[in-house]
C-alpha cells in the first residue's frame, strides 16, 4: 500500500480585472471553453459546470486536428464565491485555487496534485500555460 502524498504544484498569475469578473470568466462555460488550453493546437469545444459543493463540472479538450482529445471533470468540495474552489478530479487528485482580491487585480493561485505518468516540471509548464491564457483572456474581453 502506497502511503506517500502526491507532490503538490503550484501555478499563479495576478490578473488585472476586479475579482468579480475573474471569478465569472473562471467558472462560465462561455468563458472555459475560451482559455482552457495549454497551446495554440488544442481548444476546449465544450464546457459544463455545476459550480456548488458536490457539483460536477467536465471541459471537453481536444487537438484540433482532431489527433486525440480527453475529458477533464471532477466534483466540488469547496466553493466560497470570489474566494476559493476545490475540487477532486475523476483520478481522486485534489484541486485547490484561491482568488486574491486586490481591488483592480485578482491574484489566482492553483495548486493541484500531480500525477505519476509525467514529469512534474511538464505538469507545471502545462497548467501554468493555461493559467496564462485565463489571464490573457480575461485582460482582453
Amino acid at each position: 500500500m502506497e502511503t506517500s502524498q502526491p507532490t503538490k504544484v503550484t501555478v499563479q498569475a495576478v490578473i488585472h480585472a476586479p475579482v468579480e469578473k475573474v471569478w465569472r470568466y473562471w467558472t462560465e462555460p462561455d468563458h472555459i471553453t475560451k482559455w482552457n488550453q495549454a497551446s495554440e493546437d488544442w481548444h476546449a469545444p465544450r464546457a459544463e459546470n455545476d459550480l456548488r459543493v458536490g457539483g460536477k463540472f467536465l471541459t471537453r479538450m481536444e487537438a484540433k486536428d482532431g489527433s486525440m482529445g480527453f475529458d477533464f471533470g471532477g466534483v466540488y468540495d469547496v466553493v466560497n464565491r470570489h474566494e476559493a474552489i476545490g475540487y477532486t478530479m475523476e483520478d481522486g487528485r485534489r484541486v485547490d485555487i484561491a482568488f486574491v482580491d486586490q481591488g483592480n487585480e485578482t491574484k489566482v493561485i492553483e495548486t493541484f496534485d500531480a500525477e505519476s505518468s509525467n514529469p512534474v516540471e511538464f505538469q507545471q509548464a502545462g497548467w501554468q500555460a493555461i493559467m496564462d491564457n485565463f489571464k490573457a483572456y480575461t485582460e482582453q474581453n
